[in-house]
Order: C-alpha cells, then sequence, then structure tokens
C-alpha cells in the first residue's frame, strides 16, 4: 500500500496531495458540459418494448409533437354544474384556445351526472419539457377568473409533468443542506471537538460537489439520458455517506497509531496501511454492485449505476489522499479538546466488550435468536403489495392527482391518458372494433393517422397503473395483435411486430413494471456472486464470504419487512413502487456487506496474533464505536431522501435505512461474530490463519480506540 502511503511522508508530500487535489477538481469543473442525449423513450426503456415501438412510430402521424392538457371543472360542493358555470367554462374555454395547438379547443364534456366538466387543450410539446411545464402555469393562472364555487384544476400528460418538475426545484439544494446538516451534527457527535468535524466534513461536500459536475459529463459521455433530480440526489447521497463512513474508518485508526507514535506522519502511514484494503474492499464491493444496474432496462437505472459508481471512486480517493493529507497538515491539536498522545489512555470499549464476552458465553443461542429476529421481521412483508399508480407517486398531492381524481368521480379513469394502438391504416377499422370490445375498454375512436400509420385512442375504465389498468392492458394487446394484417411498420432495432401495437403512458407505465421484474430475476444473482467473489478473494476462504452474504440478504428481507409495516401503517402508503425493490436490494447489499468487511479484515488481523476466538473480541471492541458510528450515519443520510417529493425516493430512502441500522446493530454485532465463536478457525475454511504471536497488536496497551461519542 505504498501509493497511499506517500500521502503522509512528509509535510511537502501533503502539500503537494491537496494542491493536486485541487488541481484536479479545478480541471474537472473546467470540464465542458456535454449535450444530454435525448431519452430512448418517456420511459426509458428499449425497443424491445411495445410502449417504446408506439412512442416512435408516433412520430410519423401528424399530431406526433402534441398531448392534451384537460381542464378539470367540478363544484366546490361536488353538486351539478349549473347554467352559470357551464356559460362561465364556455368563456374561459374561448380564451384557452390561444395556448391550443391550431387555435382551438373543443367544446366543454359534461359528465352523465352532471357534475364534472373537462376541456382538453391540446399543447405542443416540440419544445421540450420545460416549456410544457411553462405552457401548463400560463394555463392555470388564465383559469384563476372562474367564479369562486368553481374547483379547477389542470390535469393530463402535460400537467403531470410540469407538476414533476416543480417539485424538484430546488430540491437538490435542499437535499445536500439537510445531508450537510446530518453529517455535521452527527459528526460533532462522534468526535465531540469543535474542529474534528470540520475538515472531514469538508471534503466529504467537496467530494460530493466534484463528484455531480463529473457525473454532467460522464453520464452523456456514455450516451445515456441524465434525468436530474432522482439521479443525482441518490448519487449525492451515497456519496455523503460512503466518504464519511471512510473518513471515520480512518480517523479511528489514525487516533489509534497517534498514541503509538510521536510523529504524526509516521501514524498516518501505518493507519493508512491497515485502512486501505478494507476501504478499496469495500468501495469496490460498492462500485461493483451498483455497475449491475448497467444491465436493467431502465435507462434511468443504467444512469445511475454510473453516478453512483462515479460518486464510490472520488469517496475512495478523497479518503485515501486529500483527507489524510489535511489530517496530518493540521496535527494533534485537531483532535482537542481529547487529543491522542503517546501512552495516553485510551478509554475501553467497554460496552462492546461486554457485548462479545455475552456473545461468546452462548454462541449457538446468540446466533439462532438473532436470525429467529430476522426473520420475524422479514415476515411483516409477507402481505406487501407492489405498484403505484400515476396519481400515487407524489408525497403531497399536486394539481394534476387532485384534477385526475376529481375526473375518475364522473368519467372513466383513465379518460385523461388514452391508451394509444397503433395499426396500419388498411386495419384501422378493424383495429378499433376489437379494442372496443375488450373488457375493461370503456371506449375507442379513430385517432390521428400518417401515410403508413393509424392510431385507435382507446379510454380504459381502470385508473393508470392500477392492476385492473394492467391486465386490460395485456387484454388489448392480446385482442389487437390477433387482427389479421394490423401490423404497424417495423421500427428500427425492434422485430417485425405480429399485429397492431399498444402504447401511450398507461401501457409504458405496465411495460416499466415487467422490465422491473425482468432487472430483478437478472441483476440479484449476479450482484451476490460479484459480492461473494470481492469477500473470498479478500478473506481468501469459502465459509466466511457464503455466511456473510447469506446474512446481507436476510438483512434486506428483515428491512423489507419491518420497512413495510411502517409504510402500510404508519405512512400510509398503498404500494411499494416496482422499481424500489431493484434499487434497494443493490444498496443493501453493496453497502451491508460493507460493515460486514471492516469486521472481519480486523478480525483476521488480530486472529494471526491471538487465534480466531480472541481475534474476533478484539475486533469487535476496536470496531464497535467506529462501524457502529458509520452505520447510523448512513441510515440518516439515506433517510434524508424523504425531504424529496417522490414516494419511490422515500421508501428507498426507510429501506436502506432500516438495513444499515439491522446490518449495524444486528448483524455484524451480534449475528456474526456469533457464527464466528461457533465455527472457530473452520470460519476461514480452507484458508488458514498463520499464527504469529509476535504480530503488532491492534490496541496500545488493550486499549482500543474509537470515535470519542461511541463510548459507553
Amino acid at each position: 500500500m505504498s501509493l497511499f502511503t506517500r500521502v503522509a511522508r512528509g509535510r511537502l508530500a501533503a502539500w503537494l496531495t491537496v494542491v493536486a487535489a485541487l488541481v484536479v477538481g479545478a480541471a474537472v469543473f473546467g470540464l465542458p458540459k456535454p449535450d444530454n442525449p435525448a431519452p430512448v423513450s418517456a420511459t426509458g426503456l428499449s425497443v424491445e418494448w411495445q410502449s417504446t415501438q408506439v412512442e416512435r412510430l408516433q412520430d410519423q402521424l401528424p399530431s406526433s409533437e402534441v398531448q392534451p392538457a384537460v381542464v378539470v371543472v367540478s363544484r366546490d360542493d361536488r353538486a351539478p354544474l349549473t347554467e352559470s358555470d357551464r356559460t362561465a367554462l364556455d368563456g374561459a374555454s374561448a380564451a384557452l384556445a390561444r395556448f391550443a395547438v391550431g387555435g382551438r379547443v373543443s367544446p366543454a364534456q359534461v359528465s352523465p351526472d352532471g357534475t364534472v366538466a373537462l376541456v382538453a387543450v391540446p399543447l405542443s410539446t416540440a419544445e421540450g419539457q420545460q416549456k410544457v411545464a411553462e405552457q401548463v402555469g400560463e394555463l392555470r393562472t388564465a383559469l384563476a377568473d372562474l367564479p369562486d364555487a368553481l374547483t379547477v384544476a389542470v390535469t393530463g400528460a402535460p400537467a403531470f409533468t410540469a407538476d414533476l418538475t416543480k417539485v424538484f426545484e430546488g430540491a437538490d439544494v435542499t437535499l445536500l443542506l439537510v445531508t450537510a446538516a446530518v453529517v455535521a451534527l452527527l459528526l460533532l457527535i462522534t468526535y465531540r471537538s469543535p474542529f474534528l468535524w470540520i475538515v472531514p466534513l469538508l471534503v466529504v461536500a467537496a467530494t460530493e460537489q466534484l463528484t455531480l459536475r463529473a457525473v454532467d459529463t460522464i453520464v452523456p459521455a456514455f450516451g445515456i439520458n441524465l434525468q436530474e433530480g432522482a439521479v443525482t440526489g441518490i448519487a449525492s447521497v451515497l456519496v455523503f455517506g460512503a466518504a464519511t463512513d471512510y473518513a471515520l474508518l480512518l480517523i479511528a485508526r489514525y487516533r489509534e497509531e497517534l498514541r503509538r507514535e510521536e510523529d504524526r506522519f509516521t501514524a498516518m502511514r501505518a493507519a493508512l496501511r491497515r485502512t486501505a484494503e478494507p476501504i478499496l474492499a469495500s468501495g469496490s464491493t460498492v462500485v461493483l454492485g451498483v455497475l449491475t444496474l448497467l444491465l436493467s432496462e431502465q435507462e434511468n437505472n443504467r444512469a445511475l449505476a454510473i453516478a453512483c459508481a462515479t460518486g464510490v471512486v472520488f469517496a475512495m480517493l478523497s479518503a485515501l489522499f486529500v483527507l489524510p493529507a489535511a489530517l496530518v497538515l493540521l496535527g494533534r491539536g485537531l483532535f482537542w479538546p481529547f487529543v491522542p498522545r503517546v501512552g495516553s489512555p485510551a478509554r475501553e470499549g467497554r460496552l462492546w466488550g461486554r457485548l462479545g464476552a455475552a456473545v461468546v458465553r452462548r454462541p449457538l443461542p446468540v446466533a439462532a435468536l438473532a436470525t429467529l429476529l430476522l426473520a420475524g421481521l422479514a415476515l411483516g412483508g409477507l402481505g406487501i403489495r407492489t405498484g403505484l399508480s400515476e396519481t400515487e407517486q407524489f408525497r403531497v398531492k399536486p394539481e394534476a392527482v387532485a384534477g385526475a381524481e376529481t375526473l375518475a368521480r364522473a368519467f372513466p379513469a383513465g379518460t385523461t391518458q388514452p391508451v394509444a394502438v397503433l395499426t396500419n391504416p388498411g386495419a384501422a377499422q378493424a383495429v378499433l372494433a376489437a379494442a372496443g370490445a375488450v373488457d375493461g375498454v370503456a371506449s375507442a375512436r379513430p385517432g390521428p393517422a400518417g401515410e403508413r400509420v393509424a392510431q385507435v385512442d382507446v379510454v380504459l375504465e381502470a385508473e393508470p397503473g392500477t392492476a385492473a389498468s394492467d391486465r386490460t392492458v395485456t387484454a388489448l394487446r392480446d385482442a389487437v395483435a390477433a387482427v389479421p394484417g394490423s401490423a404497424p411498420p417495423t421500427v428500427a432495432g425492434a422485430e417485425a411486430p405480429e399485429g397492431a401495437l399498444v402504447g401511450g403512458t398507461v401501457a409504458a407505465t405496465y411495460d416499466s413494471e415487467q422490465a422491473n421484474t425482468r432487472d430483478l430475476r437478472l441483476i440479484l444473482p449476479i450482484i451476490l456472486l460479484l459480492v461473494g467473489a470481492v469477500l473470498v478473494l479478500l478473506l481468501r476462504g469459502l465459509v466466511a464470504p457464503v455466511l456473510l452474504v447469506l446474512t446481507v440478504i436476510a438483512s434486506f428481507f428483515a428491512s423489507l419487512g419491518a420497512a413495510w409495516l411502517l409504510f402500510d401503517h404508519v405512512l400510509g402508503f398503498p404500494a411499494l413502487d416496482s422499481g424500489v425493490l431493484l434499487l434497494a436490494f443493490v444498496f443493501l447489499v453493496a453497502l451491508g456487506v460493507d460493515y460486514n468487511i471492516f469486521l472481519v479484515t480486523r478480525a483476521r488481523e488480530d486472529a494471526r496474533r491471538t487465534g480466531t476466538r480472541d481475534g474476533m473480541l478484539s475486533a469487535l471492541r476496536v470496531t464497535g464505536g467506529v462501524i457502529t458510528s458509520a452505520g447510523v450515519l448512513l441510515a440518516a443520510v439515506f433517510a434524508v431522501l424523504g425531504v424529496l417529493p417522490l414516494i419511490t425516493l422515500t421508501q428507498i430512502g426507510i429501506i436502506v435505512c432500516v438495513g444499515v441500522l439491522l446490518d449495524t446493530l444486528l448483524v455484524r454485532t451480534v449475528l456474526v461474530p456469533a457464527l464466528a465463536f461457533v465455527l472457530g478457525d473452520r470460519f476461514w475454511w480452507p484458508g488458514r490463519i498463520r499464527r504469529d504471536p509476535d504480530a503488532p497488536a491492534s490496541e496500545p496497551a488493550g486499549t482500543p480506540a474509537e470515535p470519542v461519542g461511541a463510548h459507553d
């Protein structure tokens, strides 16, 4: 590890490292920002999927760049609309014509019970989402003059786009400030020093900003569309958590070495020699784990893979180069008022020592009880529901959702977003008849047509994104594909269709759910194999890696069950978003194994001197404080995702938060040590621990070092 120890060779080397880091950072910020590639589709799915093929074929239609915003009007008391209400709406409809493509809107449609009216305003989407959001805002302003007794809402696809854009305005800044505040508070509690917490926080914050700027360049360079908000938000949280964890590990070992060495540069070199391997192993595991998302069907997941991998690489580099240089330049006084001196006593990790002693007395019953606890929590997920409808995506209900709910009271729920069936003009009438005969279809009518492509607009009875809607989409696809000669032209890169194709927002949502299921089946075993391979290489054995992977899997199911109980009974979430399972699993497996790596690599190091039993006890005492601090911090940082406006991000944050806490407080603290005590030296099989009684002790005079705030 000489490459890393060179940072602490002396004052000059440390200064050169800091200067080099500043130069590299300036170079990254100075990189030209490339144009963001257009998304492969509205959902990020490839042309393998029908909804994407329909989206491509719609470019051949005269109205390919037009989407209707739906103005929904009802009375506050839900009574039927009066004649004066309808007259006011007719007057407003005339004013809305200036927003419409073609300069005109259709007359208002009134529901059979007379309580709700709608006006469809075709908006141009040619200038992108931002322009659509502006048009929707102007449309809403123009409707403000309707009588006070009326409730007016703009919904439909353009309105959902506008509301999604609006709820993310300023979200990145909010996320950064809240995350930084959480990290600062936990570092203050951990170190109880007025100065020490500032250094890692500044390094971590700079790393996070550098990551986001690099991601702006790297992701588009791979030809992948970067959707800011969800992708950058998760990447930001991951960088803050991982970089701070690595900083805690390094500082804990540096403090330990300062009690042995008078020269702080020598102490830092010793700390780097001992921490570089677990940090690199941990970071590599996370990088490999998130890179499995490159196999996802979802373009957003592929962007997330590159963004998160970039961030973790930067986190490792900052922990192994920049932070050590800053610490040695600032000297021992940085730890004031708890300055570590050579020979000074370090307070024992009595809590962790007592816990280890309790586990070693009855390791088999302890392991069984811990396993039963994880299994019990996992049972909480037996009734889990997946799949959020479009109106259930937001934590705070925006106007588009309120309008869709009002519309669903009096019109078919799918009115705002008709399903698009694409066929060739010669088969349009036959496809229209087949679509109208499908159970769950409220209506079918001819849509726009071009020379080679014709569209049939189908309104479903079910709310978009629900199980009933999915069933209708499946039945509709079967029905229209069976119409002889109904296939539209073949999309470039796709196989020739057998018949008419079904797309639109509703069908795209269904395709996304199917893609998530496919991703789960493909990526889950791959990430487990990758993590297992890293552990085998690191520990040079098989038993320990297999057990560690099994504990991480158990922790995932336990966290999922516990989180679902919280979602269902406390937060009132109707279901789990279909994309959450994959992301939560990837992050929990990659991050959860980190703490086991920190513990087990230290146990293996100490076992050379004292044997497996005492080595694990020593490792538990020495790492107990720092790993607990790191785990609590990472859990808190992921919980911060709850400040973002989408239920999906809140769910990911809570599941990962619960899982990290279980890994930190139960799996790493109790279950893994108990398994090691039960197996003894067989824990490392087929590898061996080469006993070396003269190996350097982990702690001077039997006194382990850990963050000050972690003592009992």
